[in-house]
């Protein structure tokens, strides 16, 4: 099955990334005619941004943090169950007429019993080679018999669901004989086929068998006879099968769950296809089931075949092109875009050529916003709003040193579409709840997060952009231990916070990991591991480009 291609940003995304997911699926949708495209986004949305798609009057973009592809992805929805009290008949029709070698047995719960396969089927309705009356028995139900005869009840039984150990009698001889012969099998077990043979059938029923089957579509001769079938508990059915018929479809009219192989292999429908390879090269089973992770009820089943060549998930990356700040999975995926502005890093390899569009501009939305002002489009309100709010974040309101005049053009353009003042929309943004008063300090630091490998050194950076720093100096011990928490936990070297006042253009950074990297910092020194970054405002143009030549001179 084929998954839509999603539009997503970096981990931890801030608003440039939210809202340049959305702004270039509609582009690829309205513009390109991609139907078959959706934003994500692979991280919690902050409140800014969520402020963002609130005046946009905009859904938030689904969240995805894993994109391998798993079981659930590939598992076939189009699937046939059996329950554990259907006959063989019925399952063995199913599986002829859909070319299975084996289906699931599921409970009343939707929850997989085990796998019935056409070898254990058949081994159902096999007669056991041994000798004497062994071949005569069968353990089925009533109501399975009825069904595989496609019999008329003549006479009912309290008891017809219940599987019983049966034994079969073909009433062939006189009736003397029968009566000889069937005397030594206990009534409750008999189970006595014959046609138009009157003497025979109030024979059987004076007995009190199991089950007396009229073959050829006969009836009882008698109302008689049929109240005295009722007195004696007998059930009475009527078949139009000839007698050969009659006891092969006896035999095929045993119910299944004998057959079940219940030591099976299964996988929720959120296991990657690695591992599922690895646990299904070791047995020799045909199909798995797939089950939702949480109700555990069938949702689909795969083959082996199904793991050669499985579809993988289609990407347009926004604001990043490093897998390392991608999502996880992106390595295994389709990249067939991507549209950023930061720096050429990490290690992006892609299967096919693609479209790559870096631009030294201070927002992904801006080239998003080029993408439908070139194309002749114009995007809705909405997505204008959004596109506006990219580029005020990123920029800065254009006071960034990462702003351009493309930025400042774009954003021209975009405000009377989106209905906005531009001052008035920035201010308002940047009101939004401060992420220092509001959040944890853990997720403070993981809102908008980076990381970064330079010369063997492994490093993060987050940043935080408040209105003024008041409430940075108050929680200054907690940030300063969740990152040490970060390096500790993520195998980093090195971690720093960079807080802008964004009313001053000014930033302090905190700073937690190697003290070879502090040593080198040059940023003047308020305390141990706090530094002023006197206008100083962008990690992208700013502060990573002084952290880089650092590590390049920095041996490991």
């Amino acid at each position: 099955m084929q998954k839509n291609t999603l539009v997503i940003g970096h981990k931890n995304p801030d608003t440039d990334a939210i809202c340049s997911a959305i702004g270039y699926a509609d582009f690829l949708r309205r513009v390109r005619g991609d139907s078959d495209v959706e934003a994500a986004c692979c991280g919690p949305i902050n409140a800014r941004t969520a402020w963002v798609l609130e005046q946009a009057g905009l859904e938030a973009p689904q969240r995805v943090q894993d994109v391998r592809t798993t079981a659930g992805d590939i598992a076939r929805d189009e699937i046939c169950l059996a329950g554990p009290d259907e006959s063989f008949l019925t399952v063995y029709q199913w599986m002829t007429d859909r070319n299975f070698r084996s289906i699931p047995v599921v409970g009343d719960d939707g929850r997989p019993l085990g796998i019935v396969s056409l070898q254990s089927l058949l081994q159902l309705v096999l007669p056991d080679p041994g000798e004497g009356d062994v071949v005569r028995q069968v353990r089925t139900s009533l109501d399975n018999m009825t069904h595989a005869l496609r019999a008329e009840i003549v006479v009912g039984s309290e008891d017809m669901v219940r599987e019983h150990d049966l034994v079969m009698t073909i009433a062939g001889s006189s009736a003397k004989v029968f009566a000889e012969r069937t005397a030594r099998f206990a009534p409750e077990q008999m189970v006595v086929i014959v046609g138009d043979r009157p003497r025979i059938h109030q024979i059987a029923i004076e007995r009190g068998v199991r089950v007396l089957v009229l073959t050829g579509g006969f009836k009882l001769a008698s109302p008689e006879l049929t109240a005295l079938a009722r007195e004696r508990g007998v059930c009475v059915l009527s078949t139009p099968r000839d007698t050969a018929s009659t006891v092969q479809l006896i035999r095929c009219s045993r119910c299944i769950e004998s057959a079940i192989d219940s030591d099976f292999l299964c996988f929720k429908s959120n296991v990657a296809l690695e591992r599922i390879r690895e646990a299904v090269a070791r047995v020799a089973q045909a199909l798995f089931p797939v089950v939702d992770p949480d109700s555990e009820r069938i949702v689909g089943v795969l083959a082996k075949s199904d793991l050669i060549d499985p579809p993988a998930q289609r990407l347009v990356l926004v604001d990043h092109n490093e897998f390392s700040q991608a999502v996880d999975g992106a390595a295994e995926a389709d990249i067939i875009e991507v549209i950023d502005h930061h720096r050429l890093g990490g290690n992006l390899v892609t299967k096919e050529p693609v479209r790559f569009i870096n631009e030294p501009v201070g927002s992904t939305c801006t080239i998003v916003a080029k993408s439908f002002r070139e194309a002749g489009a114009e995007p809705s309100r909405g997505i204008a709003t959004c596109l506006c709010a990219g580029i005020i974040a990123d920029t800065l309101k254009l006071s960034s040193p990462t702003a351009t005049t493309t930025d400042a053009e774009m954003l021209t353009w975009l405000a009377p579409i989106a209905g906005i003042d531009i001052d008035t929309f920035a201010r308002g943004f940047f009101e939004v709840g401060s992420l220092l008063r509001e959040a944890t300090p853990a997720e403070a630091l993981g809102s908008d997060r980076k990381e970064y490998t330079e010369n063997g050194w492994r490093i993060s950076i987050s940043q935080i952009e408040e209105l003024d720093l008041d409430e940075f100096w108050k929680i200054k011990e907690q940030l300063e231990a969740e990152l040490e928490s970060i390096v500790n936990t993520g195998g980093l070297d090195f971690a720093c916070l960079m807080v802008t006042d964004i009313s001053r253009n000014n930033s302090i950074l905190l700073t937690a990991g190697s003290a070879a990297i502090e040593n080198e910092i040059f940023y003047p020194q308020l305390d141990a591991g706090t530094y002023n970054l006197k206008g100083v405002v962008s990690r992208k143009k700013q502060l990573f480009p002084a952290l880089s030549r650092i590590l390049e001179n920095l041996p490991k």
